[in-house]
């Protein structure tokens, strides 16, 4: 089993490995600037499970961001049924596409 850690940014986990892509709440940064997302709550070596309490001490992990995009549009429609009433809201979140390069703890 390959090393693997549960990250937390943005307000959402995630579980990563080595070279894994995927999108995450905005960072600031240029594409090809390395980051280090330190709040680590979970990291295994492939072996053995360290879980933190909330997090593990001195772990982290090294991404480069790749792209800052915005994700799909996701439209909100309310509507009154016989009242005449509807709203249509629309809403992009801006994202930052990383590449994860290592895991260390």
């Amino acid at each position: 089993m390959e090393a693997y850690a549960v990250i937390d940014t943005g307000g959402k986990q995630y579980r990563v490995q080595a070279n894994d892509m995927f999108d995450i709440e905005l960072v600031d940064g240029e594409a090809g600037t390395v980051i280090t997302l330190d709040r680590v709550l979970a990291v295994s070596n492939g072996s053995e499970l360290v879980v933190g309490a909330p997090t593990v001490a001195g772990a982290s992990v090294t991404a480069e961001i790749v792209a800052q995009h915005r994700g799909p549009k996701v439209v909100a429609f309310k509507k009154n049924r016989r009242k005449g009433f509807h709203k249509k809201i629309g809403h992009r979140q801006e994202l930052t596409k990383i590449r994860v390069k290592e895991i260390k703890g």
